[in-house]
């Protein structure tokens, strides 16, 4: 039986790397072993930011792979979190009855959420402003250069 209370906290804390798709669809899943891919581009990005500083442009564009993957988990966290009892077990125990207690909500099924979107919220709007921000001093820059 596959708990909906640890598949919204596996998607909210190990959600960039696969983990909450390989507890809920296996080790074969691909979608599983694709997570992983946009987290180390952005992971890539906050070390080049780290070693060139926040004026390298290429960490610019790979930093918000990180977030928008972090916001992507944890909305899944937060649909996890909020599915009907007998969606649950239909979708992801098709063998249990449409109540049965794997897909029941608990306290710890409604920490996950609260704090996904917290969290969730935060993180792409983060990501946002960062990006923008990004953008916006790079046309600034060229703008300069233009009109010297």
């Amino acid at each position: 039986m596959k708990s909906k209370t640890t598949a919204a906290w596996l998607s909210f804390l190990g959600g960039p790397l696969g983990l909450h798709r390989r507890y809920l669809h296996g080790w074969r899943d691909r979608w599983a072993w694709l997570y992983p891919i946009p987290t180390l581009i952005g992971l890539y990005g906050v070390a080049r930011a780290r070693a060139l500083g926040l004026d390298d442009a290429l960490s610019w564009v790979l930093i918000p792979f990180l977030g928008f993957i972090f916001a992507a988990t944890a909305l899944q966290a937060i649909v996890y979190g909020l599915m009907a009892p007998a969606q649950w077990n239909a979708r992801f125990n098709p063998g249990a009855a449409p109540e049965h207690e794997a897909g029941a909500s608990h306290w710890g099924t409604i920490f996950a959420v609260v704090l996904a979107l917290m969290v969730g919220a935060g993180v792409l709007m983060a990501t946002l402003a960062f990006s923008f921000q990004g953008y916006f001093e790079h046309e600034v820059d060229e703008a300069r250069k233009i009109s010297q």
